[in-house]
C-alpha cells in the first residue's frame, strides 16, 4: 500500500505542485486564504484583486459572487505548501547516491519494491532480484517522502469541504426545528383558545340547567305550600272548595317529562351531562355502516342499500335464520370490530334506539337489553323522554331530543359513548367495560314499546354516510 501511495505521487508531481499554487500569482502559497466558494488564494493577491470594490466581491477562479468581503486563513494548506518547500529544498541538496552494498561493495542505485530496500546493479542482475521491480533510488526516496507529506496534510485538506457541507446541515436542522417550535406553539396557543371556549361552553349550559332547576324548585316549593294549606282545611272547607274549583277549573296532566323530572331524573341528568368526558373526535376513526338483514326482525323493512330501517305492520315471510331477532325489533350492523376506535352517525325518528352490542347477544324470546345482556345503547322517544338501559335505568336529561347521534366505540379502553351530532353536545357514556375479546357490531332497534305503551308506527332509523 505504502508503495501504490509513493507511485501515485511520482506520477503526479504536477497536479500536486498546481494545488499548492496561487491562480493569481502563479506562486506557491504565502498566507492562503479561502472563499466561500472553496478555492483558495494568497492573501495579498485577493486583497489586491478585490482593491476599490464595496460589493460584489468575484472569485478570481470560478466568478462566483460574493456580497461582503469573507475569507478564512487555511492554515492547513499554509503547512503543507511549507513542507512541500523543504522537500524540494531536502531533495536538491540530496547527494546522487549513498550507501554501498555490503555483498559487492557497489554503490546502491535503485530500489526493489518487492524486498523494500536499495540495492546495487549487480544484485539487480543476480538470481535474487533477477525478475523483481526497481526504481532510481531518488524517484523511490522522494515518493516515499511525498506520501508521509500526504498522509500528515492532505487529510486536513480533505476535511474542509466536509466541514463545511457540515456547517450547512447544521444550519438546516436549525431552521427546521426552529419552524417546528413556531408550529407547535401556534398550535397550542390554538388548542388552548378552543378549550377556554369549550369551557365557557359549559359554564353557560351549566348555569341554563342550575337556572331551569331553580325554576322547577321554586314551582314544587308553591304546590307543597298549597297541599299544606289544603291538608289543614276541615272536611267541609276542603269539599266546599273542591267543588267551586271543579265548575270552572279544567283537568291539567301533567306531562310525562315533568314526572320523570320529580323523580330526581332533572338532577341526574346534569350530573351525566357535566361529568361525561369530552371525546376527542379526530383519534376516532368514521366507519361506513350498513344494516344486516339477516339478523333483521321479520317486521323490519331494511333498504337496499342496506343504510336505513324501518317497521311495517305485518311480519315478512322470510327464512328462519337462527340469528335473527324473533322478539324484539332489532337489527346488527354487518361490521364488527374487535380493536381500534371508531364512530358512526344514526339519523332516528321515532322511538328508536342506537348502540352497539356483543355479537353473540341473545337473539330469541325474551331479551333484557342492557350492559350486562350485552347491549349498550340509548333509547327514546321523539321530544318525550330519553334514557340509557343501565341498571337502574338512567333518565337523560336533554332540552331537546337528538335526531342525529354519534356513537363513538373505543375497543381497548372499554369505552362506549353518545354524542349530539348537530350540537357536539355530549348525551352519555357508559362505565367502563371489558370487551373480552369479542367482536362488538353496532346495534339498532326500532319501534319497541314506550312508556306509555303503543307501538310507534312511523319509527324509521338511516345511518348516514
Amino acid at each position: 500500500m505504502i508503495l501504490l501511495v509513493a507511485t501515485l505521487f511520482l506520477n503526479l508531481p504536477v497536479d500536486i505542485e498546481r494545488e499548492l499554487t496561487c491562480s493569481v500569482c502563479l506562486d506557491y502559497f504565502q498566507d492562503p486564504v479561502a472563499l466561500d466558494c472553496g478555492h483558495n488564494f494568497c492573501q495579498a493577491c485577493i486583497n489586491v484583486w478585490w482593491e476599490g470594490l464595496k460589493t460584489d466581491f468575484r472569485c478570481p477562479e470560478c466568478r462566483d459572487t460574493f456580497s461582503h468581503r469573507n475569507f478564512k486563513r487555511n492554515r492547513q494548506l499554509r503547512n503543507v505548501v511549507e513542507a512541500s518547500r523543504t522537500l524540494r529544498l531536502e531533495s536538491t541538496n540530496e547527494p546522487e547516491v549513498s550507501g554501498v552494498c555490503k555483498k559487492h561493495g557497489e554503490v546502491l542505485k535503485v530500489f526493489c519494491q518487492e524486498d523494500q530496500s536499495p540495492i546495487c546493479m549487480i544484485c539487480h542482475l543476480s538470481r535474487d532480484h533477477k525478475d523483481h521491480t526497481v526504481v532510481p533510488i531518488d524517484e523511490a526516496a522522494q515518493g516515499y517522502k511525498l506520501y508521509e507529506i500526504s498522509h500528515d496534510f492532505l487529510p486536513s485538506l480533505c476535511i474542509c469541504p466536509l466541514q463545511k457541507k457540515t456547517e450547512t446541515e447544521r444550519q438546516k436542522i436549525v431552521s427546521e426545528f426552529q419552524q417546528l417550535r413556531q408550529f407547535l406553539e401556534t398550535q397550542e396557543r390554538f388548542q388552548l383558545a378552543q378549550l377556554d371556549e369549550t369551557e365557557q361552553d359549559i359554564i353557560k349550559k351549566r348555569d341554563g340547567y342550575i337556572d331551569r332547576l331553580n325554576e322547577e324548585i321554586s314551582l314544587l316549593n308553591k304546590l307543597i305550600c298549597e297541599v299544606y294549606k289544603k291538608c289543614r282545611q276541615s272536611g267541609s272547607e276542603f269539599l266546599q272548595s273542591l267543588c267551586q274549583a271543579s265548575g270552572t277549573s279544567r283537568p291539567h296532566h301533567v306531562p310525562v317529562a315533568l314526572c320523570a323530572g320529580i323523580r330526581g331524573s332533572c338532577v341526574k341528568g346534569i350530573l351525566q351531562v357535566l361529568r361525561t368526558p369530552l371525546i376527542p373526535v379526530p383519534l376516532h376513526k368514521p366507519v361506513n355502516v350498513t344494516l344486516d338483514p339477516d339478523t333483521a326482525h321479520p317486521e323490519l323493512i331494511v333498504s337496499e342499500d342496506r343504510k336505513s330501517v324501518r317497521r311495517r305492520d305485518t311480519e315478512q315471510a322470510l327464512p328462519n335464520n337462527p340469528g335473527r331477532f324473533d322478539t324484539k325489533l332489532c337489527v346488527l350492523g354487518c361490521e364488527g370490530f374487535t380493536a381500534g376506535r371508531h364512530c358512526w352517525e344514526v339519523e332516528a325518528m321515532g322511538l328508536c334506539a342506537v348502540g352497539v352490542a356483543r355479537e353473540s347477544v341473545s337473539r330469541n324470546g325474551k331479551i333484557n337489553f342492557s350492559p350486562k345482556d350485552g347491549v349498550w345503547a340509548v333509547e327514546w322517544s321523539g321530544e318525550q323522554w330519553c334514557r340509557a338501559p343501565t341498571s337502574p335505568v338512567t333518565s337523560l336529561f336533554l332540552i331537546k331530543a337528538p335526531s342525529r347521534i354519534r356513537v363513538y366505540l373505543d375497543y381497548e379502553r372499554g369505552k362506549v359513548a353518545f354524542i349530539d351530532a348537530g350540537k357536539g353536545d355530549p348525551i352519555f357514556t357508559f362505565p367502563t367495560t371489558f370487551f373480552t375479546g369479542e367482536t362488538i357490531c353496532p346495534f339498532f332497534r326500532v319501534g319497541f314499546r314506550s312508556l306509555s305503551g303503543p307501538f310507534h308506527p312511523s319509527s324509521q332509523l338511516t345511518l348516514c354516510p
